[in-house]
């Protein structure tokens, strides 16, 4: 389905529920995906990573265990044990000499359906926040190689930690320059990962703001992130938006000793725009 079609269809759906044009702190809101629809995602919007994917990562990604129910997308993390089909026995590719799949996860983006620039960007959602677990809702550019292309993590979670982060391209090929804030859980309420949380970008031509729960956890200013390889600034380009939920891998811990399924659920997913943006 093209895109502006794509487009239409949503506009559509907004307007039937009553939400689009709804403002918040004089934003507009111009896109949402609200999951009421039970059943798998709609792949017109969302596209399915598959395999192993990055990060030397323990889950194998596949769409099925993505599904929405009761008003959630619950993305559910698997522990079960099957051939990988891509098993090359001694290859040097860490994806290819993995003879076995030891767990299953989703990541879906909007890569082929949307992107936006500038504007608020919002989840509601809860997340597990056992060993092992690294759920994510985060932007890459549209143009470009990671990280030329600029990345923003408004929500990642692994080792106890939430972390607000912004990535653009250094000298090396594949060296970023990172800006990162890390927060303890800990430093949250005792209850707080039995509760749904609100995660929020807010952008413009000259910042960046990650935001939890109306509290600003990390600011960028975009006049300092200038990729040195290229001298192109990657947010100031559209930016697609990815929700996953990893396991272990180079930073997620290991989750060998939890009980699974590791579940990530969504409530909703909001783009606003300002007026005249």
């Amino acid at each position: 389905m093209k895109r502006s079609r794509i487009l239409a269809v949503w506009s559509l759906l907004l307007i039937a529920s009553g939400a689009y044009g709804q403002e918040q702190d004089g934003y507009r809101l111009v896109w949402s995906d609200e999951f009421n629809v039970d059943g798998a995602p709609d792949t017109a919007v969302w596209s399915f990573e598959h395999g192993f994917v990055r990060n030397h990562e323990d889950q194998w990604y596949q769409p099925e265990n993505a599904v929405c129910k009761d008003g959630l997308l619950v993305i559910e993390a698997r522990k079960e044990r099957k051939l990988n089909p891509n098993f090359v026995k001694g290859s040097p590719d860490w994806k290819k000499s993995r003879q076995w799949i030891d767990y299953t996860s989703a990541s879906m983006n909007t890569r082929r359906s949307n992107a936006w620039q500038y504007g608020r960007m919002e989840i509601r959602a809860r997340i597990d926040i056992r060993p092992g677990s690294w759920p994510a809702f985060w932007t890459l550019g549209v143009a470009g190689e990671w990280p030329r292309n600029g990345e923003v993590d408004i929500m990642e979670f692994y080792r106890g930690v939430i972390l607000a982060n912004y990535a653009w391209g250094g000298v090396e090929r594949f060296r970023p320059h990172w800006n990162s804030v890390k927060i303890p859980v800990s430093s949250f309420n005792k209850n707080w990962a039995s509760e749904f949380h609100t995660w929020r970008l807010d952008w413009d031509a000259g910042s960046m703001k990650i935001y939890l729960d109306g509290e600003l956890l990390n600011e960028m200013d975009l006049s300092v992130t200038i990729n040195e390889s290229d001298g192109k600034n990657p947010f100031r380009q559209s930016h697609y938006i990815l929700i996953n939920q990893a396991l272990g891998g180079d930073n997620g811990g290991s989750p060998a000793d939890t009980v699974f399924p590791v579940r990530y659920e969504v409530d909703y997913v909001r783009v606003y725009r300002k007026e005249g943006k």
